[in-house]
This record gives C-alpha cells, structure tokens and sequence, in this order.
C-alpha cells in the first residue's frame, strides 16, 4: 500500500483506500488464524532475516523495500511461503500484463514472489473484494529458482493444510524433487562404486534399506550401532521381520531374505565402521522423503534404470526397465479402474504394478475397504531373476502390499499359469526381455501371447516391444502375428520415442500394443495406430532422458483422448485394416501435413532412419526361420 498524494485530498484519498483495503485484510487474516497451530502470520514486513534480505530490494516502484500484506509460514515445512496481497476494488484484481505492481493485486504478489523464491518455494494468493461475496482470489505456485508462476487452486481461501497438499502433489514440485532424486541416485552410485558394492546389490541394498526403515524401532535405533558388523545383521534382521509380518512366507522368504544376505559378508558394509549407517542415513533423507510425498511412482525401478545408466556394463544387470511415465500411460491405455485385477507376467521391479496400483486407488474414491482389497489381491506379478524378484517384493512392501501376489518363475510354466488364471486378472502389462540371441531366445511376442492367455475375456493388455516385433513379415514373428490376431483383437499399436530406453542404455526402438483378449480380431476391423514419437523428454547431462519443461502430462492427455476417440490425425495417428502379413505401424499408413514440414523435420527424419539403421542393420525385417 502507497499514500497517494499530499494535502487534504491526498490524505482523504488515503484513509478511504486504507479503510476499504483493511476489509479485504480482514477477511484473509480471520481465514488464516483458525491455524496457528500450525503456521505463524506476519504482516507488512518479516522478523525473518531471509526474509527481510530477499524483500529489502522488492519495492513496487522499484525503489527501496516491499512486502507483501501477509507472510505465512509453516511450522513443520520451512520450505513454502505463503504470500498474500490484498486489494479492495476486484477491477484492480490483474492487469493485463501483470506489470502494474503498485496498482494490481496479482502483479503485486507475483513481484514479491520473484523476489523469495530465490531462497523458498513460493505460493503467492491474490485477494481482491470487501466481502466475502464478492471476494476474487488467484493462487500462484512458484518454486525456488524458478522464473515461471503456476496458476493452481479455485478461485476461494483453502486451508494451510490444502495448501500444503496441493503443493506437495503438484506436477511441478514432482518434477523439483525428481531432478534432487536424480542427483541423488548419481551421488549415491558414485559413494557406492567408492565402497566397492557391486553394480548389481546397489538397488537390493538401497531397497533393503527402506524396508527396515519402515520399522520405527530401526529407524530411531541404528544410529545407535557403532560396529559395522551388528549393524548388518540388525538390518538384515529387521528386513526378514518386516517380511515375515506381512505374510512373505517359506520359499518366497527365503529367496528375498538370501538376496539381502550379502550385506552382512560385503566389506565395506559389515566391516567398515560407519559406512553401512552414513548410507542408511542418506537413503531416509534423500530417497524416504521423497517416497513419503510421491508414494505411488516406482522410486526403486528408477534407482535401479540410474545405477544402470552409470554402470560400466549393463551386463548381468538385469532387464531393460519401463520409464515410469510410460507405466503411467500404458496403465491408462489398458482401461485400468478400481475393479481391475492387473497383471504383469515380466514384472521387473514392478513399476507397471505401482502405476497400476496408483490409478486403482485414485478411482476408489476414498473407499478404504477396496484400496486394502486392491493392494492385497488385485495386483499379480511374475519374475524370472531372483534378485528382480526380491526388488519387486520390496518395492510392493514399500507402496503398502500387494507383494504376496508377486511370484518367482517363469511366465511359461503352467502350474504358475494356473495360479494366475485362479485369480482371474482383467488388464495385463508388460515389457517381455528383449531379445539378444536371436536363435535361442524367446521372441518378444510370445510373451504377449502368454499374457493375453491368462486374461480374461474381454480384458485389455498393453505390452511394449521392439518395433521389429511389429514390423516382421516372414518367418516364426509373422506366425506368432497370425495367432494374436486369431485368438486376439488388435486395438493399437503405437510408435513410441526413438530413445525411450536411452537410461537404461538399451537402443531399441519400441511400440505399443493394445489388445483385447481372447476375441479373435473381426477381419474389417480397423486397428488404431498412433505416431507418438515426442513425449516432450529431452537428454540432459548427468539426469539422462527427462521432462524438462513439464510438456509429458499435456502430451499424454493428447495421446490418450487420440487413442480413445480413434482420432485421424494428420501427422498423428490413422486408423486402418491390417492383417498379420502387414507392417503394425503408423508410419506404414500415416497421412503426412506436408504443409508443416520444415528443414529441420527432414534433417529429423534422416537421422531417425539412420539410427534405425544401426539397430537393426540391412535386413530389418528378417527373422529367424528356424
């Protein structure tokens, strides 16, 4: 607020503008004092010295100090301000351009808010109106470092709490603490490599760790273990309790509880005093504060695609892993709902399951009876590799369950089929192995076929495979077509992004499969297929492949609404009859807006063809024939 004028009518004009304001003042300061419990409430100027040191240079006019009416800050979260500016008359709300600071409320508390966010994550309100009638409210999200404000809320005061909430769930504070995770994921590889623990424990330690963390007794107690070796033992030991709690039993106990066994006999971990309780340390900071706020993404499948973007060798490693807003979206492809029973017959860490499982309890609504039914019984996973396996159970552990369905073996076995088929699943998901050894290894999509088999009637799978799956002509790929689409109706196939699996270190280029099972595909039937080729992720260094500029939750509401509407889109997606002797993908029949191409997009182009070149060399479409 700024005195207009001198004299009589300067000081009139000052004390109406002081009176009206005050009401609008009023009505903030009576919303926000029902919660000094948990917040504290400064007005016109801070005790804070940072920040007072941030507002000293913060004028509307550009000179000297500002502040805004109201400073809130929270007790427990001293990472988010609350900053509120009020103005009485509604039509001094916003201007245009956002640059009248003195005059507009929004203007005003977006200036003080480019100001703070040097030092804090920033939720500036705007507050216009006498009366709670009539009062106009916009809310701004803005994150430390960030030139960029967020419009976020409705057009009402909320509660310190929904503040906080809404803050913490935002897309943009996910992709703040994303980028810490990232760097995080890189110091902790670089401390483990230091410490000599294998490539291969790094993610079974670490998941190791989180497990015992959620035992309060452990948490409050390992630090007081000064012996390396006793430490060890009572976090291998809590982890088998943790396990045994929660219903892991017999041969599925004994393989996770021997994955974990290394720890008590690695060097460094047992025997170096200090080094095994700095990590645990690290890991409850940095990986369980995250966990906490974003408890439904796949924190250890990421760990896990990190410490292989940094290992020397991705051999002996393990599996290719699904980048988890590709989980995401498939989940959302294959209908998944609070009534789906999923499956993942190749389930890695079980980052389709943790998608899966997200969208099912959104959809629940609150319902706590069916969340606890969904992560006790409508989640089913098979893997292969033991020391996947005990990663998967541990991640399920994490996410509060489901990890009682996850299962040790392998897709094929029919005892294990049963087992699955018993629990009737509707919606499978999966990423089958790729293929290194073109003779003796299993094709791509006869783990599909063995996915959709154990699906009910009617239920959707989504599977990413190589693009060659989709593409093959001849030989045993083309028979394996034939039976799909004899058994299976084929709803989409979809071009994913050359460098999907770029931090993984894996170069293939991909696509999505839609089916619904057990429906053999009507002959006239057209097939969706989409050229989803930008996801808006971008390769920067020591994070490898990420959404930069928040363009991915935009992309894929485009990618979903093309895919449910069966959209013709030039450039985009086509839909088309195709038989098994067909080429499955859009490029194949896609029409091209000519018109939009530039230079840049034929350079594109070449390069992509290039890159395919590589991969798949002369003979892209020859296959085994044996």
């Amino acid at each position: 607020m700024e005195r207009q004028g001198e004299g009589t009518m300067g000081y009139t004009r000052f004390k109406i503008m002081s009176k009206n304001e005050r009401k609008t003042e009023d009505i903030v300061r009576d919303h926000f004092k029902k919660y000094l419990e948990s917040i504290v409430i400064e007005e016109q100027s801070s005790d804070t010295p940072k920040i007072k040191k941030l507002l000293s240079t913060a004028s509307k006019s550009g000179l000297g100090r500002g502040s805004p009416e109201f400073i809130i800050q929270y007790k427990q979260n001293p990472d988010l301000l609350i900053i509120v500016e009020c103005k009485a008359d509604v039509t001094k709300h916003e201007s245009k351009n956002r640059l009248v600071y003195k005059d507009f409320a929004v203007d005003g508390v977006l200036l003080y808010s480019s100001y703070l966010t040097k030092e804090y994550d920033v939720l500036a309100i705007a507050v216009s109106g006498e009366s709670e009638r009539e009062i106009r409210v916009s809310h701004f999200l803005q994150l430390k470092g960030e030139k960029k404000a967020v419009e976020k809320f409705s057009n009402k005061l909320l509660s310190p709490d929904d503040y906080l909430q809404g803050y913490l769930k935002s897309p943009e504070k996910f992709r703040q603490d994303y980028d810490k995770l990232l760097s995080f994921s890189k110091d902790i590889n670089d401390k483990l490599h230091g410490y000599k623990v294998l490539e291969s424990d790094r993610s079974l330690l670490i998941s190791c760790i989180l497990i015992a963390l959620e035992n309060s007794a452990f948490l409050k107690s390992y630090k007081e273990y000064s012996k390396a070796e006793d430490l060890a033992k009572y976090l291998v030991d809590t982890v088998e309790m943790q396990f045994k709690n929660s219903g892991i039993q017999d041969q599925k106990l004994k393989i996770v509880k021997g994955r974990f066994e290394f720890i008590k006999t690695d060097t460094s971990l047992s025997q170096r005093d200090g080094v095994l309780r700095e990590i645990i340390s690290d890991i409850n900071d940095n990986i369980n504060t995250f966990i906490r706020t974003h408890e439904y993404f796949d924190v250890l499948g990421q760990l896990y695609i990190e410490f292989l973007r940094y290992a020397n060798s991705d051999k002996g490693l393990g599996i290719v892993l699904t980048p988890p807003h590709i989980t995401e979206f498939m989940a959302r492809l294959a209908e998944v709902n609070k009534d789906s029973v999923v499956y993942d017959s190749c389930t890695g860490t079980g980052g389709f399951l943790v998608s899966a499982m997200n969208l099912m309890i959104k959809d629940s609504k609150g319902d706590q009876g069916k969340v606890k039914d969904i992560k006790q019984k409508q989640l089913i996973g098979v893997e292969y590799q033991a020391h996947i396996f005990a990663l998967a159970c541990s991640n399920m552990f994490i996410h509060q369950d489901g990890k009682t369905n996850i299962l040790n073996g392998s897709c094929f076995d029919k005892d294990l089929i049963e087992k699955v088929q018993e629990k009737h699943p509707t919606v499978g998901l999966l990423n089958p192995p790729y293929k290194s050894d073109k003779k003796n290894d299993t094709e791509e999509l006869e783990f599909v076929l063995n996915n959709l088999d154990c699906i009910e009637q009617g239920g959707k799978t989504a599977a990413i495979v190589p693009m060659q799956a989709a593409l093959a002509q001849t030989g045993k790929i083309l028979e394996l077509k034939k039976r799909l689409l004899e058994q299976h109706a084929l709803e989409a196939v979809l071009s994913m992004p050359d460098e999907l699996f770029f931090n993984s270190n894996v170069g293939v280029v991909s696509c999505i499969m839609v089916f619904t099972a057990k429906r053999p595909h009507p002959k006239n039937k057209k097939t969706f297929f989409g050229y989803f080729k930008d996801d808006g992720f971008v390769k920067r260094k020591n994070k490898g492949r990420i959404d930069a500029f928040g363009k991915w939750d935009s992309i894929k509401e485009d990618w979903i609404r093309a895919y449910i509407n069966k959209e013709d889109i030039a450039g985009v997606s086509i839909n088309q009859v195709v038989k098994a002797e067909d080429e499955w993908c859009a490029e194949a029949y896609m029409e091209t807006d000519y018109s939009a191409l530039s230079e840049k997009d034929f350079e594109k182009t070449i390069k992509e063809f290039v890159y395919f070149n590589q991969l798949f060399g002369n003979n892209k479409y020859e296959d085994d024939q044996s």
